[in-house]
Parts: C-alpha cells; sequence; structure tokens
C-alpha cells in the first residue's frame, strides 16, 4: 500500500514537471515572436523616405548654367560680356538678344556724346521705357559698382508680349545697365518673370562686362 502510494506520488510529480516545462517554453516561444515582430516593424519604420525630385521654378537661371563670351561685330569699341550658353540668338538692329524660355539678356550698342547719369536715366529713358513696354510700373534708377567700375542701373517691371501658342502673359522683372566709354554706350537688359531667384546669374552677367 505504502509502495502503491509512493509511486503516485512520483507520477504526479512527473506530470507537473512536464506541464510547467512546457508552459515555460510556450512563454518563452511567444516573446521571440512577439520581440521578432517588433524589430520587422521597426526597422521598415526606420527606412528613410526618398529625397523629392528638385525642379526650377518657372524662369528660375539653374545654378550649374555655363556662360561664354560674347564679342560684338567690328566697328563697335570692342568689349565682351558673359551670356549662357546654349540660348537662342538674334540680332535686331543695334541689339543682340539671347532668351531661353522665359528669360532674356540683351545688348544694346549707340553712339552718344555724353555719359549717362541718373539724372538723363530718369528723365529720359524712363519715359520712353514708359511708352514702350506694357503696364511699366516701379523704375529705380542708381548708380552701383561692377567689375567694369560705377554704372547707371535702371530696374522696373512690365508685362512681356504675349505668347503666340499660349496666348498667356508673364510679369517681367527687368535690370538695366548703361556702360560707357568715349562716346560708346552700351545697354544691357536682363529680364525673367517677376519673383524667378536669379539675383546670382544676372550678377555674373553684369559684372562679367568688360571694355577692350
Amino acid at each position: 500500500m505504502a509502495h502503491a502510494r509512493a509511486a503516485a506520488a512520483a507520477g504526479l510529480a512527473l506530470v507537473a514537471t512536464v506541464t510547467v516545462g512546457g508552459c515555460s517554453g510556450g512563454g518563452s516561444h511567444a516573446g521571440s515572436a512577439s520581440t521578432g515582430s517588433s524589430v520587422t516593424s521597426g526597422s521598415g519604420g526606420a527606412q528613410p523616405n526618398p529625397a523629392p525630385t528638385e525642379s526650377n521654378p518657372p524662369g528660375d537661371i539653374p545654378d550649374n548654367q555655363v556662360y561664354v563670351l560674347f564679342r560684338p561685330a567690328s566697328g563697335f569699341s570692342s568689349f565682351t560680356v558673359k551670356v549662357p550658353e546654349g540660348w537662342a540668338r538674334t540680332e535686331k538692329g543695334p541689339a543682340t538678344v539671347f532668351t531661353d524660355k522665359l528669360n532674356t539678356v540683351r545688348v544694346t550698342t549707340t553712339s552718344t556724346t555724353a555719359a549717362p547719369t541718373t539724372g538723363s536715366v530718369t528723365s529720359t529713358v524712363v519715359p520712353q521705357l514708359r511708352s514702350q513696354v506694357p503696364k511699366f510700373a516701379h523704375p529705380k534708377v542708381s548708380e552701383v559698382k561692377r567689375h567694369s567700375g560705377r554704372v547707371v542701373r535702371l530696374t522696373y517691371q512690365g508685362d512681356s508680349a504675349k505668347d503666340p501658342v499660349t496666348g498667356k502673359v508673364v510679369r517681367d522683372a527687368f535690370e538695366r545697365y548703361a556702360f560707357y566709354r568715349q562716346g560708346h554706350e552700351v545697354d544691357l537688359t536682363l529680364s525673367g518673370p517677376a519673383g524667378a531667384d536669379n539675383v546670382d546669374p544676372w550678377r555674373i552677367v553684369s559684372d562679367s562686362f568688360m571694355w577692350r
């Protein structure tokens, strides 16, 4: 009888041991699965989003734009000025015009007996432009320094000509520089959509002007 009770007690202890071991193993497995799921989720969430594709707003000249020297035809006091490479070039009387999309560089040569001043540009050039440029506005005349020396600068705004295809009109901002030497004047006019960030490109062009 004692032997039977001892055998029964041993059997119960064995069952308890197996049961506890099984529960412990199951708990360990569940914890591993939970940890694995957490790592996978965290790893996926840590991946950086791809960088957005950059694009220039309408009228912005790219930072990597290349510039080339333009030299006028013989017969005029020699000078050079850098213009953006690859822009379309046209000749319009005394003016040479370089265009690309919505931007323009216009180089006009003329002979004159007196150097331009802020007063002469204000009294003569501004009224002329007011009658020529649609919705001419905000003229500001000042004297500024460029690599070639002191020059008269006129800034203003006006509407572009209507696009023959789309019929759209663009509000343009203009910078006009009057360079002078020994009876010769060169007017450098830079224009593009108002609000475009072309400060650096226009500075490169206007700073590059040199008499030869």
